[in-house]
Parts: structure tokens; C-alpha cells; sequence
């Protein structure tokens, strides 16, 4: 039997990359998805690519994770359409230009919190009082392993990590006597648009010389659906006994 054999989940950041991916998956494990995101275009150019999935299997919804009205009408969405909520999984995320404390600017830190912290935690706020009504629920945040070491990006995106592993632990060892789990993914380098547009050359070299030398040590870079495998895995009942954990999934990288 599949995996996730009947199973309601919402996406986030799903029309490209690790989210794609992770919408695939749960196709596969026979789940009914709510695929959400921003780009209204990439979440079409979705739907063409995952046909033939049965048409009450999948459902797409603009959302923008820094508005918490959008959050609130995604949650349900996810109800009306779907009939009730199993599972989270917020992966939208932003990623900053590699800008230490010194050189970061409130307009950027403050979007970075906003998508890829307060949008999180506002959404599974959401999803948590379904759950404890229904006494079941499943929660999976998509971190990075720039939430566990210092540099592995700028100042704002690694404080925003850093957050969101704090906030999964902290949800999960809270509500674990409720039917409620809340894990965490750790990737390390994932081959994705997220720094699509960036000019790396750009970079100063500072910045080369602190942050983006490290990255020689990284084995090799890791595909979405790799990423993808192990978030279906956290979100069925397999992983029944995995709870409040941050599962780093990066090919070896931060083992050296």
C-alpha cells in the first residue's frame, strides 16, 4: 500500500525545485496535495507536468508565506477542497546575498523573516489547531544545513534557519503527546533555482574568502528528488517514532 494512501498534505514553495519534487513524491504515495507558491505561472507550467495524477489528487493555489491573510485563506482552501489536513510542509524559502551582520539592510532582513520564519511559523499555528481537534497531524519544515553551522550563507538566512530549527524542536517535543509530530530537514547543497538571477561573481571578495571558500568541501551537489525521498519518508507513519528531529540530508558535507 502507498505510503501516504489517503492522506491531505500542503506544500509550500512547490511549483519549482525541493518543493516539486516533494509534490511528486506525495503523488506517488497516493496523497492528495495542495500545491502552493507565489509564481502563478511556475504552479500552471506545474499541473501540465504532473499530469496524469487524477484531477481531485492535486490542486494548485497562489500564495504568497509572507501574508498572513494568504496563509489563512491556504489552510482553507485545503479544508474546502480536500475535506481536512494531514500534513505541513513548509518549504518555501528566500535565500539573502551572502551579507554579513555588518552589510545586511532591514529591507532584506526583514523579507527573509517574513518567508522563511514568521510564514512557517504562522502556517503550522494554523494547521496545529486542526490538528489537536482531529488528534492527529504531521509537520515538516524544510530547514538547511545553514540552520545548524554559522556560515553557510548570510547573516539573515542563517538566522531564519537557525530559527526555524528551534521552532520544529521546540513543536515537537510540545505537542508529542497530542498525535502531533514536527521534524525538520537539513539540506546541504541542492541543485535548485533558489539563487536563480544571483550573480555570484558579484560576491566581494570577503565574502569569497569567508563563506563561498567552504563550499570545495561539499562531496557533490544533491538533487531535489533525493530531498524529496526522505520528506515523504518523515511524513508517513513509517517514521512514526521520528519526532522533533533535524535530519541533515547534504551527502556527507557537514561530516567533514
Amino acid at each position: 500500500m502507498p505510503l501516504l494512501n489517503g492522506k491531505v498534505a500542503i506544500v509550500t514553495g512547490a511549483a519549482s525545485g525541493i518543493g516539486k519534487a516533494i509534490v511528486q513524491a506525495l503523488l506517488n504515495e497516493n496523497c492528495k496535495v495542495l500545491a502552493t507558491d507565489q509564481h502563478q505561472e511556475k504552479l500552471t507550467a506545474l499541473l501540465q507536468s504532473l499530469q496524469p495524477f487524477p484531477i481531485d489528487q492535486l490542486h494548485t493555489l497562489r500564495t504568497d508565506v509572507s501574508n498572513e491573510d494568504e496563509i489563512e485563506h491556504m489552510i482553507s482552501i485545503a479544508l474546502s477542497q480536500f475535506g481536512k489536513l494531514d500534513i505541513l510542509i513548509n518549504n518555501a524559502g528566500i535565500m539573502d546575498h551572502f551579507e554579513p551582520v555588518g552589510d545586511i539592510s532591514n529591507l532584506v532582513w526583514e523579507k527573509i523573516m517574513r518567508v522563511n520564519l514568521e510564514g512557517p511559523m504562522k502556517a503550522m499555528r494554523s494547521a496545529v489547531r486542526i490538528f489537536l481537534k482531529q488528534g492527529q497531524g504531521v509537520i515538516l519544515n524544510i530547514a538547511s544545513i545553514g540552520g545548524l553551522f554559522g556560515c553557510r550563507a548570510g547573516a539573515a538566512y542563517t538566522t531564519s534557519k537557525h530559527g526555524l530549527i528551534g521552532l520544529t524542536k521546540n513543536a515537537g517535543y510540545f505537542y508529542a503527546k497530542d498525535g502531533i509530530r514536527c521534524n525538520a530537514i537539513a539540506p546541504g547543497g541542492v541543485t535548485t533555482n533558489i539563487l536563480e538571477g544571483f550573480d555570484l561573481d558579484a560576491l566581494s571578495k570577503k565574502i569569497k574568502e569567508r563563506i563561498m571558500a567552504g563550499t570545495i568541501t561539499n562531496p557533490r551537489y544533491g538533487e531535489a528528488s533525493e530531498i524529496a525521498k526522505v520528506a515523504a519518508f518523515l511524513v508517513s507513519d513509517q517514521s512514526s517514532y521520528i519526532n522533533g528531529a533535524i535530519l541533515t540530508v547534504d551527502g556527507g558535507w557537514t561530516a567533514y
